[in-house]
């Protein structure tokens, strides 16, 4: 039996844990903004201490990559100095960190799989705002697992594959990026794997990073023709380079990650990412 605190509850990977559910004996409390504010460190460690939380699931965070170019200070707060406050209390009242970090760490210069142990360089400030937040926690001196991932999407809010869909349905044609490869990652593959670790018996045993996508690479033009065959659209995708689609933040070239650490640790299936869009489109 756990009490467990879900931050961050009303995005892609909360949805998608509510949706899982965790064991009959957990009592969790799943919040947003409007129920409890991360950045107020006050009312985090009261949360924590008056529901008696043993474990805390970070799904909050600041991913509007482009916007946070403009607004730092705003990324700051909850990508770092929210994501302190949950781990200075999760030290204080002896809890389990589980936070959810992002491929954006790296520059996207390598050539092979980012393994937990390659070097972090990240080249714009959503990236080096999650990377201060991965420090907090290890600077905090909690009982923590930080979870990397990338191309996160679902069935809920905002995400690369409901606007395909939407500007499939919009427009005869679309341009889309051919040059950035990666992993997307479906956020109810994730939510199952995090519940998966939850039920593992010794899982503060393995504190430390992780990294974890579905199986498989393939660029943003391979991924959206992938979305526009199984949303049975007629819509012309078009690869396009990223210097031919400039955006305010540089975007890492190649960001696959190797799932092999959290695949050993916690003896997890992964699946591959044609059969996670699968699933996603069945529940659209």
């Amino acid at each position: 039996m756990a009490n467990i605190l879900v931050t961050g509850a009303n995005g892609q990977l909360g949805c998608e844990l509510r949706k899982i559910g965790f064991t009959a004996l957990d009592e969790v409390f799943y919040t947003d903004v409007a129920d409890l504010d991360i950045t107020d460190c006050v009312a985090v460690e009261h949360f924590v201490k008056e529901h008696e939380i043993d474990t805390i699931i970070n799904c909050a965070a600041y991913t509007a990559v482009d916007k946070a170019e403009e607004e730092p200070e705003t990324a700051a707060k909850i990508n770092t100095e929210a994501v302190a406050n949950l781990a200075g209390v999760a030290a204080k009242e002896d809890c389990l960190l589980i936070h959810i970090s992002t491929d954006y760490v790296f520059d996207g210069s390598g050539e092979v799989p980012y393994t937990e142990r390659d070097k972090t360089c990240p080249v714009s400030v959503y990236g080096r705002t999650k990377l201060a937040g991965e420090r907090a926690i290890l600077k905090s001196g909690c009982c923590y697992l930080i979870i990397r991932t990338a191309w996160l999407y679902s069935a809920y809010g905002n995400n690369f594959v409901k606007t395909i869909l939407r500007l499939a349905g919009e427009r005869p044609e679309i341009s889309v990026v051919s040059d950035q490869l990666g992993s997307p990652t479906y956020a109810g593959d994730l939510a199952e794997a995090i519940v998966a670790i939850m039920d593992h018996g010794d899982r503060t045993d393995h504190e430390g990073i992780y990294h974890f996508s579905n199986e498989g690479v393939c660029s943003w033009y391979d991924f959206a023709c992938e979305i526009v065959k199984a949303g049975q659209k007629d819509c012309k995708i078009i690869p396009v380079t990223t210097a031919e689609y400039p955006t305010k933040t540089r975007r890492p070239a190649y960001s696959v990650l190797d799932k092999t650490k959290i695949k050993r640790i916690f003896g997890l299936e992964i699946p591959e990412w044609k059969e996670a869009l699968g699933k996603m489109m069945r529940d659209l």
